[in-house]
């Protein structure tokens, strides 16, 4: 039987469309002060080991866990990188401390996506260099492509999907991190500029900056530092073919079985009736609809229905994206995830402000590594010790 992870402390900065007044170190910084004040740690004496999640490439940095120990008080401590999502990064951490080695445990994941000038280019370097990367298209276009598949496969609509945009932009102004809330209509979604059919550019998550920090801990530790820890009951992740040509364009099959493998190890039977809210990847709007599916919290089919209907809302069937969604908050590069976990801890904490929901027990958290891969990783909370 594995042991009793929780989270302990959590912190963030808010998140804007640009921060030429910090630098990464000063977010990292800002955030990891907030996160060991609420858990109730000194970094050099109480953390055991450290997780930073960062890639080279958008940090414009080699071997960029060099430059990582000094702003999160990791200095002559054990530092992990993982070049991948932030929930990878907490996966990781979990793993540690159930190898039985260590008691705690603090994530990192940041982004400072306005110092890219040419973001793109950097994405495109994730695509096949044989086969793709020579035709020297801009690699949103696969994103236009699954979406215009995924539609047609699942009988959803291009207006079903603007109403993920509206719907995830005005939970944003509920949320005081968000850098994107804003009252917006599936009409000006729809009347949006077509970017990359059929993808508009209010179906498109905007890029923002911010920073991330979450410590986690044993059950016993846990139980001495947090009066609300919340508690990690399931994990998984899965990676799908990282080949355009040989995946299946109409299904999120890597969030499919992610979940499956993060279900069976908490025990759920039946997710769209067990799980009271969750924060998953919407970096596309038609990405939510496609997740839902995928994670077996309704039929597939189904997930457009669900928005219509405003069962995704507070006070629906299953609250979903209540934090505005990257959407709302902005594409946070490798930060995403975990600030999916943060939103999720908020609300199993009942610290969700104008955006809580009422006796939620059990949250899930999802993300996606984003175009062109087809990778992503699912994580299960409860405030149920």
């Amino acid at each position: 039987m594995l042991p009793n992870v929780a989270i302990v402390g959590i912190g963030r900065t808010f998140f804007n469309s640009i921060t030429p007044d910090m630098s990464y170190k000063e977010l990292m910084f800002d955030a990891a002060v907030k996160a060991y004040n609420e858990a109730g740690v000194d970094p050099r004496k109480d953390i055991d080991s450290f997780v930073c999640c960062s890639e080279d490439f958008l940090e414009g940095t080699s071997i960029f866990d060099e430059y990582v120990p000094d702003q999160l008080g990791a200095a002559l401590k054990p530092v992990h990188t993982i070049c991948a999502d932030g929930l990878y990064g907490l996966i990781a951490a979990y793993m540690q401390i159930c190898t039985g080695a260590i008691d705690t445990v603090a994530i990192e994941a940041h982004s400072k996506l306005s110092n890219l000038l040419t973001p793109d280019w950097c994405i495109a370097f994730a695509m096949d260099p044989i086969l793709n990367r020579p035709l020297a298209h801009n690699p949103y276009f696969i994103a236009g492509m699954e979406m215009n598949r995924y539609l047609y496969q699942s009988g959803n609509s291009k207006e079903q999907c603007a109403q993920v945009s509206a719907k995830n932009k005005r939970s944003a102004l509920n949320n005081p991190v968000a850098a994107y809330g804003a009252e917006v209509t599936p009409d000006q979604v729809m009347s949006s500029e077509v970017v990359f059919y059929p993808l508009s550019r209010l179906d498109m998550s905007p890029p923002a900056d911010g920073a991330v920090v979450v410590v986690l801990a044993s059950g016993r530790k846990a139980k001495m530092l947090s009066s609300k820890p919340i508690w990690i009951k399931g994990v998984g992740w899965c990676s799908d073919t990282p080949s355009l040509e040989t995946r299946n364009w109409g299904e999120a099959a890597y969030a499919r079985l992610a979940a499956e493998m993060a279900y069976k190890m908490a025990g759920i039977k039946n997710p769209g009736k067990e799980i009271d809210l969750a924060e998953i990847d919407d970096t596309f709007s038609y990405k939510e609809l496609q997740h839902l599916e995928a994670l077996g919290l309704c039929r597939r089919g189904e997930a457009a229905l669900l928005v219509t209907e405003g069962a995704t809302q507070r006070g629906g069937e299953i609250a979903v994206n209540l934090s505005g969604g990257s959407l709302g908050i902005g594409h946070l590069a490798e930060a995403s995830g975990l600030e999916r976990v943060a939103e999720v801890t908020l609300q199993l904490r009942g610290e969700a402000g104008k955006g809580q929901v009422s006796h939620a027990k059990i949250g899930l958290a999802q993300c996606w590594q984003g175009i062109p891969s087809a990778s992503g990783a699912v994580v299960i909370l409860t405030n149920q010790g």
